[in-house]
């Protein structure tokens, strides 16, 4: 049986700790700033992978990590301003997409972790170092859209037949790499270039009708997250104007595009989770290795092929990743 003295010391001890839980302060919630280029709907595929990737590694949105959303709303303009009141809000770190945010991140702070999301090479566009150490406050994945475009222009000119005239499509601040990449892809296979520059949505339609009366066989929709925020529309342009279209990713064939060669964008978002999770628990983002794409899918929109009366060669359908009809 417990003594007098023993009961009157555990009862002490069981006030103390009973004192401390009560005046003790819920612990903060660790804060992810998300800057979308479009808004919850055009991104919705990229920011669910996000998700499920930080659920896996522990990390419940409400519950053991806030996420701050930012949209640019498909504007460009908008950027630097959204990066800039993540960077206020003292965030602790921030993931972002396309070269013209990662600019804004790098010019806004070298103190906050930033995980980034890009189709060309950072290395060469002077974001990072290297990928094997990125060094400052940057790193993420990469999938340099420089080594894929020959192969995507082979694909194009495979299943347009007798094409011997390409468009390209690009945003005005897109990566001039990219257009310097694409340009030559194309003069290799054979093919007379005409660039087509878009600065806002307005400019798509004349874009466009412009391929059209200049006779262009097809559109290559060079990788933009603003012109990947006007998807929509331009998948609308494409079929309207009776132009085969050619894209990065899959989300525009699922959306009615024709065809796409590239990596998974729900497969990037779901890996860059794995960056946030490593920096949140202390890593330097400095030192953690830029990540590569390993896979690359074709995808072929079937339906849409037989609205523009395009026979798409059966070799090319059995080599696709999926057909869909």
């Amino acid at each position: 049986m417990m003594d007098r003295r023993t009961f009157i010391g555990a009862a002490a001890v069981c006030v103390a700790i009973a004192s401390r839980a009560a005046g003790a302060q819920p612990r903060a919630l660790r804060r992810i700033g998300y800057v979308g280029n479009g808004n919850a709907g055009t991104t919705s595929t990229q920011l669910e992978a996000f998700r499920l990737g930080l659920r896996e590694l522990g990390w419940i949105e409400g519950q053991t990590v806030a996420i701050e959303y930012r949209w640019a709303e498909g504007r460009p303009d908008r950027i630097r301003a959204l990066v800039d009141e993540l960077v206020a809000a003292r965030v602790d770190v921030i993931l972002v997409s396309g070269p013209i945010a990662i600019a804004a991140a790098q010019r806004a702070t070298r103190t906050i972790p930033i995980v980034f999301v890009v189709l060309i090479d950072p290395v060469a566009m002077g974001f990072v170092q290297s990928f094997a150490r990125p060094g400052g406050n940057m790193t993420g994945l990469a999938s340099q859209f420089e080594e894929l475009i020959t192969k995507q222009m082979q694909l194009l000119k495979e299943a347009v037949p007798n094409l011997s005239r390409v468009a390209l499509l690009r945003h005005t601040e897109g990566a001039p790499s990219i257009l310097a990449a694409a340009e030559s892809a194309a003069r290799s296979l054979g093919l007379t270039v005409r660039t087509l520059e878009v600065a806002s949505a307005a400019d798509f339609e004349n874009a466009f009708r412009t391929a059209r009366n200049e006779r262009v066989g097809a559109v290559h929709v060079l990788p933009s997250p603003y012109v990947g925020a006007q998807r929509a529309r331009v998948i609308e342009l494409a079929a309207r104007y009776r132009l085969p279209a050619f894209y990065e990713l899959r989300t525009y064939v699922e959306d009615g595009g024709l065809m796409s060669y590239g990596p998974s964008a729900k497969d990037l978002y779901g890996r860059s989770a794995d960056y946030v999770d490593r920096i949140l628990k202390g890593a330097n983002p400095g030192d953690l290795a830029i990540e590569r794409p390993a896979r690359f899918e074709l995808v072929i929109n079937g339906k849409t092929a037989a609205a523009l009366g395009l026979a798409i060669p059966p070799s090319l359908l059995r080599r696709a990743d999926e057909v869909i009809w």
